[in-house]
């Protein structure tokens, strides 16, 4: 049986007493831990085989630092890397009131937000995932920001901060000329704007 790709020998080969270094090609980034067998041979000796155990990674989530949406709005793809059986989104503070999909792609399966991922491929290896937000348009003239908080079975949690863009100010007086009565009666005038105005 051939050794796992993941282990490296070297030297492969030799000849008399010699010093053979053993170690993984790369990090291993799944839980489980991973084996593999390395087989000694030499002409008219017994094959001498050694078992190789490489440690799982912890359980962890990585989701980016932040994300932003121009002030129009759209729906923003936030993305992470875990090696957890499951992820649970949830919302933090902020004031930019969005609501989370139920639905998050992960190693490229659509999965219930909360849910085992089907397969468990994080027990073999880190898997991408994303989630698809919708934000609206902002009316208001300041940024909104809201925390996306993505956590792990094990109860790791990162979180994203997505921001959405000040929107335009705007001031809307009523049309037309305001007319007074000689006794001076007061007239209502409707201002609509989402920004501090005065009169002068």
């Amino acid at each position: 049986m051939a050794k796992a790709a993941w282990a490296v020998v070297e030297p492969q080969a030799g000849s008399g007493d010699k010093e053979v270094s053993v170690k993984s090609q790369a990090e291993h980034t799944g839980r489980n831990a991973r084996t593999t067998v390395l087989t000694w041979k030499a002409a008219n000796c017994a094959d001498v085989p050694r078992t190789v155990n490489q440690a799982g990674k912890p359980e962890y989530v990585d989701i980016a630092d932040t994300a932003s949406s121009e002030k129009t709005g759209k729906v923003v793809t936030i993305s992470g890397i875990s090696n957890s059986k499951k992820l649970t989104f949830s919302l933090g503070t902020g004031d930019l009131d969005i609501t989370l999909p139920e639905n998050y792609t992960a190693n490229s399966v659509q999965t219930v937000n909360g849910a085992e991922i089907a397969g468990d491929p994080g027990a073999l290896a880190a898997y991408n995932f994303s989630i698809a937000v919708t934000v609206p348009a902002n009316e208001g003239v300041d940024p909104q920001t809201r925390q996306i908080i993505a956590t792990d079975e094990g109860g790791h949690q990162d979180v994203c901060l997505l921001t959405l863009a000040a929107g335009d100010a705007y001031l809307r007086v009523a049309e037309g000329d305001i007319n007074l009565d000689y006794l001076g009666t007061p007239v209502t005038v409707n201002v609509e704007s989402n920004t501090e105005w005065t009169v002068e």
